[in-house]
């Protein structure tokens, strides 16, 4: 049994090793996909179709500065994801027990070994993989070799974690590829159409194979992705990560569920206006400290149940 553990805990090494090594590749990948579609979509089909006037003409221009628009957004939001921390553990960060005297709960070595993990319990964790303390909803990443601050999971396609500091910009990332494979979907489904029809199809044979991969890809990064969003907007809702969602199922009450509102502000900020984009309103980051990945809000039943 105990050589089995071992054996376990090595190919979960290996495999961790062999993510780290994915890194510029996957990002590769990602402009790859991007190349591919924007070949297929503007310079194949819909870009010629500018000069032929008449109908065709305006509806080819819609979908042209349709696709660059959302084009942009998507690749904002995914360099946001990649290159932006998604929050570290502050060096000898201890935790606020009581903020209105401002007592610090400095733990010794013998209690570390006492704490538990839960993640409906508010009591101080500690990592002995970082031999540090563990700020609440904060989980230690075997990929990334630290602690994440509210982590969510560790993505192959961003070469990165997604935490508090770049969840956001993950969401959005997410919106903008299903927006984006969705509407390139739809603008090649005719062309995919007259693949299996009896006419003749206009096009080299390498332009019609970019049209079809590109259609392809899209139609199963859109369902794929499409699911994935699905997953994330009830998690935003009910204020919880993939992790914490997995951890709590035995938890009928999730103490950091502030109200659908309160929870979308949490991940999103209270200024319209940075919704949609990969950044915060300045305002926001100070006033909202789950912006910041350390305090979290909890419902006062819950603070009141450990007075």
């Amino acid at each position: 049994m105990h050589r089995s553990g071992v054996t376990m805990a090595w190919n979960v090494f290996r495999f961790c090793t062999a993510l780290r090594g994915l890194g510029s590749i996957m990002i590769l990948l990602v402009l790859g996909v991007v190349g591919v579609t924007y070949y297929a979509v503007v310079l194949t089909n819909y870009g010629p179709a500018l000069y032929e006037g008449g109908v065709d003409s305006v509806t080819a221009l819609a979908v042209v500065i349709l696709f660059h628009c959302l084009l942009v957004m998507l690749l904002w939001s995914y360099f946001s994801v990649v290159f932006t921390d998604p929050g570290s553990v502050p060096p000898n960060w201890r935790p606020v027990v009581d903020e209105e005297i401002g007592e610090v709960d400095v733990l010794n070595g013998s209690e570390f070994s006492a704490l538990h993990s839960e993640p409906s319990n508010q009591r101080i964790r500690y990592c002995r993989k970082c031999a540090q303390l563990k700020p609440p909803r904060c989980h230690h990443c075997s990929v990334c070799g630290r602690c994440v601050l509210k982590m969510d999971h560790h993505c192959v396609w961003v070469v990165n974690c997604v935490g508090a500091l770049n969840y956001k910009f993950f969401l959005l990332f997410l919106f903008y590829t299903f927006l984006e494979t969705t509407l390139v979907t739809l603008a090649l489904l005719p062309h995919f159409i007259a693949f299996f029809s009896d006419g003749e199809i206009p096009g080299t044979p390498g332009t019609l194979a970019t049209t079809f991969l590109a259609f392809v890809l899209n139609l199963a990064f859109a369902l794929s992705v499409l699911g994935f969003l699905i997953m994330h907007i009830s998690l935003v809702a009910a204020n919880t990560t993939t992790i914490e969602a997995y951890e709590k199922k035995t938890t009928p009450k999730w103490r950091y569920d502030l109200g659908r509102r309160k929870n979308f502000e949490q991940v999103f900020g209270t200024d319209r206006r940075y919704w949609l984009i990969p950044a915060y309103f300045e305002e926001d980051l100070r006033k909202i400290p789950a912006l910041q990945g350390l305090e979290y809000p909890s419902k006062p039943d819950f603070d009141s149940q450990e007075v």
